[in-house]
């Protein structure tokens, strides 16, 4: 059925074709089918959009600029995160596989999450977002290890200065791994690896739909199968 819906949909953009030739009476551009480039998925109501990546960019870089610090590190997070927030704010961006990025307030190093090249208590700003759920999976070439994302969150917490800022994005819902993809966790496990930080603000983004949900309650979020969790958390 899905092949079948495919075929009438590139008919469809074929159709278009014929009619945009038709009336296309000054030619600026070359057009012909040789040329044709395919894109059946995007006639619908609405415009979609991967809610944990759009939400969660948007309550961190308003958390950036609410916080306001004279510099951030950023480990693996989003790049259109870091490109948008470097705008504002000097961002140094820490990750394994080191993307060719340019842009002014904007520096880029290799950086491994489990040895974070940083002194203990160093850092006053920093985040990891839809990051640690991935580690000790070998999804992105990093070594297996099923403790990857414990050792992960110990790192983060070493690095970070007392008083320091941490925003911590990560799918939360019924505790499962999802091979190799990622891990989902409950509230309860992020409350107790972060047990001797202080949470500034949680933000629930629902899986389905609806806007950001502030300080949401536990049983709310038990009822996401793959909701996404922003975490601010303060070092004591």
């Amino acid at each position: 059925m899905y092949l079948i819906k495919k075929i009438f949909k590139k008919i469809a953009v074929f159709f278009d074709f014929l009619k945009f030739k038709k009336l296309d009476s000054d030619k600026r551009f070359a057009l012909q089918r040789k040329d044709f480039y395919f894109q059946i998925g995007d006639k619908t109501a609405a415009t979609g959009f991967d809610r944990h990546y759009i939400y969660h960019t948007a309550w961190a870089s308003r958390k950036i600029k609410e916080t306001n610090p004279s510099f951030h590190i950023d480990i693996a997070s989003s790049l259109y995160f870091c490109a948008l927030v470097s705008a504002f704010v000097p961002i140094k961006f820490y990750d394994y596989r080191t993307p060719d990025l340019q842009l002014p307030n904007l520096e880029i190093y290799k950086g491994d999450l489990m040895n974070l090249p940083f002194s203990d208590n160093e850092i006053k700003s920093l985040s990891c977002m839809h990051v640690v759920e991935h580690i000790g999976l070998g999804r992105y070439g990093d070594p297996i290890d099923p403790s990857g994302d414990l050792k992960a969150i110990k790192e983060l917490k070493r690095v970070l200065a007392k008083d320091g800022n941490l925003f911590f994005v990560t799918p939360l819902g019924k505790p499962k791994i999802q091979f190799n993809a990622h891990r989902i966790y409950s509230l309860r496990m992020i409350k107790e690896y972060f047990s001797d930080f202080k949470l500034q603000e949680l933000i629930l983004i629902p899986e389905r739909k609806g806007p950001m949900i502030l300080n949401p309650a536990e049983e709310q979020i038990n009822l996401e199968t793959y909701g996404c969790g922003c975490f601010w958390f303060l070092k004591k």
